[in-house]
């Protein structure tokens, strides 16, 4: 089948199906009480009248864009002859809910739609059900696994619901939205909104307030959702904390140290110092152990005030145990006469000192590596070589060696021939003129040595004395 004839057939099932049924919009209106809309029902050819009936309404309705005789209820659409039946409503009433039905004449027959028009209906407050009792004073032990239910009924359509712990979303298990039939005695079948939330108590859930918000179409700006709340109480053994440090205090005054700690019910308090125990409200030596003093939301000050404090009592540790019906907990205090803590990093002038050094160090390195590289300042003549020892590139003349040889047995001719050399090398021209005064100085002094030891070497054969010939020296700076 190409693709024209296909569409062609499309478009003429597609025009039998329009002529053959009525179209609404919208399937469904969700409105509040008040609210103005416009509900429309169309056919594909034209009609001879269009009648609608409304829930709550006395009467049915024969609108037409001729004529309007029902106050608040106008005909809406393009006309009967574009085949469209609507109604505008001026402002709905709770009555009205229900569906709206639509019935058009068309060639002496009537068909007819229908449209759901839900009036919203503001819920009830809601309610928060604990499932999981407290004991009879309304609190609940740490680790209890707490359960509760929140409840928000007869609202159309259905509220949602939100959890929250502090004005802040609750991060908690929550079972699915549970969706109740409710209907009144006048047949209005109105919804109940229900869902459980479950979580282990800890201590830091005390005094938390617990919320239960529903969300529903009736809210506004000036309509804010509505809320339940309950305020959870929890029972715990004091809280474990890390070891305190108190500083700043005095030597030989009294020393007022404080420390925090937070429990429920109030804790019982006693110090140790040295082995010997001050309990709450009384005094050993000078140390003296107050009550503890309720600062909220289940914190506590804890106070020990020691006599004269002297620079033994800041090296020794202060242990303090607080106790409830719930368990104890053991604390360690050190105090000091610091005027602030010790400092567990590095404070910003460090930072900057070690950067600075880094920085500088970093600068030599690279000024000696130009240095070698380019042969500045004190490498300057690093790289010339005047060594003219025999391992060195700059000897007088390779062939000396020979002539130092013939000169083992003839000692007068190799002073001639050094000499000769000598002479030849003073011709030479200086590889610098900063080291030639040295160099010429330095090469007499090697050639008399050698010339010396040859000549003694000679003679030690005969006189059998051994004479050690000395090395040249080393001119190379």
């Amino acid at each position: 089948m190409s693709p024209i004839v296909f569409a062609f057939l499309a478009a003429i099932l597609t025009e039998a199906t329009t002529y053959g049924q009525v179209n609404v919009e919208p399937n469904t209106a969700l409105l509040n009480e008040g609210d103005r809309t416009e509900l429309l029902c169309r056919y594909g050819r034209a009609i001879n009248y269009c009648r609608i009936e409304i829930p709550g309404e006395q009467k049915v309705l024969n609108l037409s864009p001729e004529w309007s005789k029902t106050p608040g209820f106008t005909y809406y659409g393009a006309g009967l002859n574009a085949g469209q039946c609507g109604v505008s409503i001026e402002r709905v009433k709770a009555s009205n809910n229900g569906q709206v039905k639509c019935s058009l004449g068309v060639e002496g027959e009537e068909l007819s739609g229908t449209i759901d028009l839900v009036v919203a209906l503001r819920p009830q407050q809601p309610i928060i059900e604990l499932i999981s009792k407290p004991d009879r004073e309304g609190f609940f032990n740490e680790n209890t696994l707490f359960n509760a239910r929140c409840i928000v009924r007869d609202g159309r359509p259905p509220a949602n619901i939100t959890w929250y712990i502090d004005d802040m979303p609750a991060q908690k298990r929550v079972t699915p939205l549970e969706i109740l039939s409710t209907p009144t005695n006048d047949n209005v079948e109105l919804s109940t909104s229900v869902q459980e939330i479950q979580f282990h108590l800890a201590p830091e859930d005390s005094n938390r307030k617990l919320v239960c918000r529903s969300h529903h179409q009736t809210d506004r700006e000036s309509v804010p959702p509505q809320e339940a709340a309950y305020i959870i109480n929890v029972r715990y053994a004091p809280v474990r904390q890390e070891e305190a440090l108190v500083y700043g205090l005095y030597l030989e005054h009294t020393a007022i140290v404080n420390m925090t700690i937070r429990s429920s019910p109030t804790p019982r308090i006693e110090w140790t110092i040295d082995g010997a125990v001050v309990p709450q409200g009384t005094t050993n030596d000078r140390f003296s152990a107050y009550e503890p003093q309720y600062l909220g939301n289940d914190y506590y000050n804890v106070t020990l005030a020691i006599a004269g404090l002297t620079l033994e009592d800041t090296t020794k540790i202060y242990n303090l145990r607080a106790s409830n019906a719930l368990g104890s907990t053991d604390y360690q205090v050190r105090i000091s006469s610091s005027s602030r803590p010790p400092s567990t990093g590095l404070d910003v002038a460090a930072i900057v000192g070690i950067v600075v050094a880094v920085a500088v160090l970093v600068l030599i390195v690279l000024l000696v590596l130009f240095a070698r590289a380019t042969g500045r300042w004190c490498f300057g003549g690093a790289t010339l070589n005047t060594d003219i020892g025999p391992d060195s590139e700059a000897q007088i003349h390779p062939e000396q060696n020979d002539d130092e040889l013939d000169g083992q047995d003839n000692g007068d001719e190799h002073i001639d021939t050094t000499q000769q050399q000598l002479q030849s090398e003073e011709a030479t021209p200086p590889v610098t003129d900063k080291l030639e005064a040295q160099k010429k100085a330095d090469f007499k002094k090697s050639a008399a040595a050698t010339a010396a030891a040859v000549i003694a070497a000679g003679n030690g054969q005969q006189h059998n004395i051994a004479v050690e010939v000395p090395k040249p020296p080393n001119t190379s700076v």
